[in-house]
């Protein structure tokens, strides 16, 4: 009996000595191989943290991860492998307890009210309101005010969904209109209706604008909304699509309706909570994922501008660039616009663009976006 127990406990050490060599290993197999040019192809630009930053923090975890599995496999290791063998009894509930931690998390995380990626606080302004095909919109017919420091921004939307200067002067689809689709920043987050880019173009040309921009939006939902909407007016002048590579992790996203290349429709994929959660503290690309995602926001480019010169609409892409384009931003947008034969403008805007309380461009950066559009327009021959 002593024998088998001997046994058993040597057992459970190597047991014990090999999970933890096989993470620490891992872990030092990750620092070493993790490349700054393997990051770049699978942690894409962030609309959040300058390159500068996300190489100082990947290269920081990097560091951490060599000292871990260093600390794994020279400290841990053999202590782990004496505690298994002198209590053997504790390693068994000490799995199960771990293994029930993680699914209590799951269902405590499920039983919490969620909402798409774009849509986390439910009294954020401008309200929004669920939509089966685009994920969500905003609540028409109404206006909300949103407190930007020390300013209140009202955020009017007509009948139809579209930002406008105040409820009672709602867009005309029977008038000439110039159609703006993207997201908060083209919205005008954080700004006055007269700062935004679509009022400053309108103003600038002269023409009625349409901002038909929705907070959180991607570009295949800016597309949907456009393909929903074009129908209603009349006289088309431009439709003005937006494209920013700090936000094009955005169109590889599958939480919320999307498109798949070759612009076929899906419903939000569901995730595990933790999952999910993981994703957002790391988010990790694949290379296919990647791929789908140029793919995908090719077509839907291409398809925004058919369907704008269908109506008889000038297509303009508008690409800001906010600070100095970095290697992965310049590769991504050659890939996705160059590559493909895609006009577009490009406007780089300096250091001092953001507002003082939001990561969204102030009412400069947006007058120098609403300038390059504008010249853009009329250098064509827009009325």
């Amino acid at each position: 009996m002593e024998s088998e127990s001997a046994s058993g406990r040597s057992g459970t050490r190597v047991a014990a000595e090999t999970f933890i060599a096989l993470i620490g290993t891992l872990f030092l197999l990750c620092a070493v191989f993790a490349t700054q040019r393997w990051l770049d192809r699978h942690l894409l630009p962030s609309w959040f943290l300058p390159r500068s930053w996300l190489v100082l923090i990947e290269s920081s975890v990097r560091v951490v991860l060599a000292a871990g599995g260093v600390w794994l496999l020279l400290w841990l290791r053999p202590r782990a492998g004496r505690f298994a063998a002198s209590t053997p009894g504790a390693v068994l509930p000490s799995a199960i307890a771990i293994v029930l931690a993680l699914v209590a998390g799951e269902l405590v995380l499920r039983h919490v009210q969620s909402r798409p990626v774009g849509w986390l606080v439910p009294e954020e302004e401008p309200r929004r309101r669920s939509d089966s095909r685009l994920g969500w919109t905003f609540e028409p017919a109404r206006t909300g005010r949103h407190a930007a420091g020390a300013r209140v921004i009202d955020y009017s939307l007509d009948a139809a969904g579209y930002r406008v200067r105040s409820l009672d002067e709602p867009v005309d689809p029977a008038k000439p209109a110039i159609l703006f689709i993207g997201e908060s920043v083209m919205f005008g987050e954080d700004l006055t209706w007269e700062d935004s880019v679509p009022a400053q173009v309108g103003a600038m040309m002269g023409i009625q604008s349409a901002n038909l921009a929705v907070h959180g939006f991607s570009n295949d939902q800016a597309y949907l909304r456009l393909e929903r909407e074009l129908p209603r007016f009349r006289q088309p002048v431009a439709v003005v699509s937006l494209f920013m590579t700090a936000i094009f992790g955005r169109n590889l996203d599958d939480n919320r309706p999307h498109l798949a290349p070759g612009l076929i429709w899906l419903p939000a994929a569901q995730h595990g909570r933790l999952a999910s959660l993981a994703g957002l503290l790391v988010p990790f690309r694949t290379e296919q994922t990647v791929e789908r995602g140029v793919a995908m926001t090719r077509d839907v480019l291409r398809a925004t501008s058919d369907l704008a010169r269908a109506r008889g609409a000038r297509p303009l892409v508008v690409v800001p660039q906010f600070g100095v384009e970095d290697p992965a931003e310049r590769a991504l947008r050659l890939r996705i616009l160059d590559d493909t034969g895609l006009p577009y403008v490009w406007i780089e805007i300096a250091d001092g663009w953001r507002l003082s309380r939001s990561l969204h461009p102030n009412a400069d950066a947006a007058r120098a976006i609403a300038t390059a559009i504008a010249s853009d327009l009329q250098r064509s021959s827009v009325p």
